[in-house]
């Protein structure tokens, strides 16, 4: 392969923060129901960043329904009450992203910039066609046809720092392909799709992200994959549960000779820590444009996981036998362990050391939380004591639901929008379990329809929570009592507050009325 340096790219953009004030242009986010994903909706809605994200329906939950159970549970756990993107349902390895015509017609108008997260991390791929590169390529190249369809020029890629492939030395954030060898399908796929989003000729800017290894939140423990570090610690703890122990506290007596010599480093950071310094950047525009490994400075090594496995699970009598010594003589626990390990071999090897020059400058007041013993001890307790846990994916029954109250003005809304009639509309952006964002849309003073999402252009917003907006409509309160009760707040038309409660009262009428 030739050298292949990345150029600097000039980063005098537009304030993002005066951008949203003007248009309130939406960021299209994908992979938001992974666990990176989840943390940067979570930081990006706090931010009141208009946030639309691409989401594939489960077997048991509408698109809706996965990211609506995510913010429950932020929810639950901090107490907070958050704003809802507007969710698409579609799929990225489908042409047009799997979007309806009107869900294409709508990101297309309105989301002005992406955020690229969503990746298969499966290492070894079947086929060609099959993972990692369905996702990672070709899931690529129809986010890149989008971006092209709507003229998006703002591009944000979640890569991996394992891009570097396997080297000794430096790897540079400048840097992308040098010619170096790749561990694995999942690292081929994703130096690919770098290279896709670096080489389209559409974008005035391209910021790349490449995290390390993720591993669960550095305070909470929580994780909702188990890759990786995690794989090693749930099979360690399987085998371990699975054993009698010897007065030695070894598994049946036996030892497991691993083909390490313990001094592997490997770059494990905390996915609330990645998720903190991704935001940071987005939000603040001089940063864009450049390339960042989200690494720590002092990486864990191979012997502090296996004393991690050896304090949380019991898994003892674990050796380093040199990276030549894979025994061909394994006894009953090593074949089992390598077995179920396999897939994760190009894991285990010495990493580079990776340049953090941009990431230091840019988030010097985010420091990457020691990953050490520590730490890693306490995740894996955490994880164990929970049972490994994964998202429930039941269907969610909501007490509260903006969308069913709204339902009969967002029909109207795609009518008056097939007829491309014209309209002034005012924003609401409902908060809290079952909320949602929609454009009130008027004609002469009146409330005619609604549309998803507050993309722009409309007179003012009125903020307020999904219960209230139930009380609303069945008349239990008025809007000037939740104005006056600090339960409903109004922006961009606060010289004509008697106006905005007028027109809110009225579209609320027409809820319980035919909307013609």
């Amino acid at each position: 392969m030739d050298l292949q340096v990345i150029p600097p790219k000039d980063s005098r953009v537009p304030s993002l923060r005066d951008e949203i004030a003007t248009s309130m242009s939406y960021v299209l986010l994908t992979g938001a129901t992974g666990l990176l994903g989840n943390y940067l909706l979570r930081n990006l809605l706090r931010r009141d960043v208009p946030v639309a994200v691409l989401v594939r329906r489960g077997r048991k939950q509408s698109a809706r329904e996965r990211v609506e159970q995510l913010l429950l549970g932020w929810e639950s756990s901090t107490g907070e009450s958050l704003p809802r993107p507007v969710v698409l349902d579609g799929d990225l390895t489908q042409p047009d992203l799997g979007l309806d015509a009107n869900s294409l017609r709508w990101a297309t108008e309105y989301c002005g910039s992406v955020i690229n997260n969503a990746a298969s991390l499966q290492f070894v791929a079947t086929s060609p066609e099959g993972e990692p590169y369905r996702s990672n390529i070709g899931g690529m190249q129809n986010v890149l046809e989008f971006c092209r369809q709507a003229g998006v020029r703002q591009f944000h890629h979640v890569s991996t720092a394992y891009v570097a492939g396997v080297r000794r030395g430096k790897a540079l954030e400048t840097e992308l392909d040098v010619g170096q060898k790749l561990g694995n399908d999942y690292e081929k796929s994703k130096l690919t799709s770098e290279k896709m989003a670096r080489e389209f000729e559409g974008f005035d800017q391209v910021t790349v992200y490449r995290p390390g290894i993720i591993i669960g939140d550095s305070v909470t423990g929580y994780t909702t994959t188990y890759h990786g570090f995690y794989a090693a610690l749930q099979l360690a703890h399987t085998i371990a549960s699975s054993h009698q122990l010897d007065e030695t506290g070894h598994i049946g007596g036996q030892k497991v000779r691993l083909a390490l010599d313990g001094t592997e480093t490997k770059h494990l950071v905390p996915v609330d820590w990645v998720a903190d310094v991704m935001t940071h950047v987005f939000c603040n525009p001089e940063w864009h444009g450049k390339t960042y490994h989200l690494t720590p400075e002092h990486p864990a090594t191979t012997r502090m996981i296996r004393d991690t496995l050896q304090r949380s699970c019991g898994f003892y009598g674990v050796k380093f036998a040199g990276a030549d010594g894979r025994p061909e003589d394994m006894s009953e626990v090593e074949s089992l362990f390598y077995e179920h390990i396999r897939v994760y071999d190009s894991y285990w090897r010495m990493d580079p050391e990776f340049d953090r020059t941009n990431t230091l400058a840019a988030a010097p007041h985010l420091p990457c939380p020691h990953v050490g013993l520590k730490l890693l001890n306490r995740l894996s307790q955490q994880v164990i004591a929970d049972g490994f846990p994964t998202p429930g994916k039941r269907p969610l029954d909501l007490d509260h639901d903006s969308l069913t109250l709204l339902q009969g003005l967002l029909d109207a809304g795609q009518q008056l929008s097939a007829a491309g009639s014209a309209a002034q509309a005012l924003g609401l952006d409902v908060r809290g379990c079952g909320g949602g964002q929609y454009r009130l849309l008027l004609n002469e003073g009146r409330v005619v329809g609604a549309e998803i999402g507050i993309p722009g252009e409309q007179t003012g917003t009125v903020t307020l929570a999904t219960p209230d907006l139930e009380s609303l409509c069945e008349g239990r309160a008025t809007p000037r009592q939740l104005l006056e009760d600090r339960k409903l707040k109004i922006a961009g038309w606060e010289d004509s507050i008697d106006e905005c409660l007028n027109l809110l009262s009225g579209a609320l009428r027409s809820l319980t009325q035919p909307v013609r």
